[in-house]
């Protein structure tokens, strides 16, 4: 049974239960004031009033037929109002068949009153927006992972190619270019697994002290530093918080090596700073660089995304640096700032939740 007859039968037995009680109470009623025998007065010919069983005879036909009325009344009422009140869900079902088909397009768009029906609807509408969005930057990914996967393997077979023609060739040269070339992929590699790795939370949370991490990656990329002319400047106060310390670092590590490696030719500077709040910890890494409009800098945190003059140096990386913070952030439900500096140069903040005396691992 369909769930609009399950209510038609159930709006009409509804129906016939109230009409059976209102007429068994009006039989009831009508019984006090009728006697079960026939009285007569004297000098009067005949009974005086009728019996209970001539009450019957004409109480009970004329009964029937008022819960038949009742009855076809609320079949074909419970039918009608339930195919009202069912209007919604069909809607509803009919949009989850076509994105179940692949249209996530499609928004029902209920008007109406707000009711249950309604909130339902909006949330749904809502799914399908997200759900819609994901797809399609999942879709964009896929694309450019391919294309970037697909530059080093085609660099390989074109010196392979050469390397074949020209026997006399320098192989050592040609070794040397093979490796940097396999080394660039196993980064964009281990960088697409550790994306992967954010974006699906599989990771065990701890108490850690954001604060190390932003020392220990400033130590760590020191030398990088100085070989491109560029001083790094820590501060801040100890920012407890609970996270994946791996996950933790490798963004602190990545905040700090993409503000060395995008920064003045020489003479930048690099600010890492930490602070702690009442209910959040807030990581910020500020560098020196050419000025940077609002609209490029909306597209870093995009994979592959690269700025102007973020061109593949030997340290630049794959391209999916901010990305991977971003990634992180959003799995530590945090949230990701990037803000161009007046003089030039990027201004990134890391907001993420305080730790609390008794936070869960």
């Amino acid at each position: 049974m369909s769930v609009r007859l399950k209510l038609t039968f159930s709006y009409a037995s509804f129906l016939m239960v109230a009409g059976i009680l209102l007429l068994a109470t009006v039989w009831v009623f009508l019984l006090r004031y009728v006697p079960d025998r026939t009285r007569t007065v004297p000098g009067l010919p005949g009974p005086f009033s009728p019996t209970r069983s001539d009450l019957l005879d004409a109480f009970a036909p004329r009964a029937l037929q008022a819960l038949t009325i009742l009855l076809v009344f609320g079949l074909v009422g419970g039918w009608l109002l339930a195919g009202r009140m069912l209007g919604p869900l069909t809607r509803i079902t009919d949009a989850t068949r076509v994105a179940a088909a692949g249209s996530l397009s499609h928004r029902i768009r209920l008007d109406g009153r707000s009711d249950e029906f309604r909130e339902l609807a909006d949330a749904f509408d809502t799914m399908l927006a997200r759900l819609e969005a994901h797809v399609a930057e999942q879709q964009r990914f896929a694309a450019n992972a391919s294309h970037e996967l697909r530059t080093p393997l085609a660099i390989t077979q074109t010196l392979l190619d050469v390397a074949r023609k020209d026997p006399d060739s320098d192989h050592g040269e040609l070794v040397d270019r093979l490796q940097d070339v396999n080394t660039r992929a196993i980064a964009l590699t281990e960088a697409l697994l550790l994306l992967s790795r954010a974006d699906q939370r599989s990771f065990t949370r701890e108490h850690v002290d954001l604060s190390l991490f932003a020392e220990d990656a400033a130590e760590t990329l020191l030398p990088l530093a100085e070989e491109r002319g560029v001083s790094i400047e820590t501060s801040g106060d100890t920012t407890p918080t609970v996270g994946s310390p791996a996950l933790l670092q490798q963004m602190t590590t990545n905040l700090v090596h993409n503000a060395i490696v995008h920064n003045l030719p020489r003479g930048g500077t690099v600010w890492v700073t930490t602070s702690a709040r009442s209910d959040t910890v807030v990581l910020t890494v500020e560098n020196t660089g050419e000025p940077l409009s609002h609209q490029l800098v909306a597209t870093f945190a995009e994979p592959f995304q690269r700025g102007a003059g973020r061109t593949r140096t030997h340290h630049a990386g794959v391209g999916l640096g901010l990305a991977i913070v971003d990634s992180i952030t959003r799995a530590h439900d945090g949230t990701l700032t990037l803000t161009p500096r007046p003089t030039g140069g990027l201004c990134v903040t890391v907001h993420l939740r305080a730790a609390t005396p008794h936070a869960v691992g």
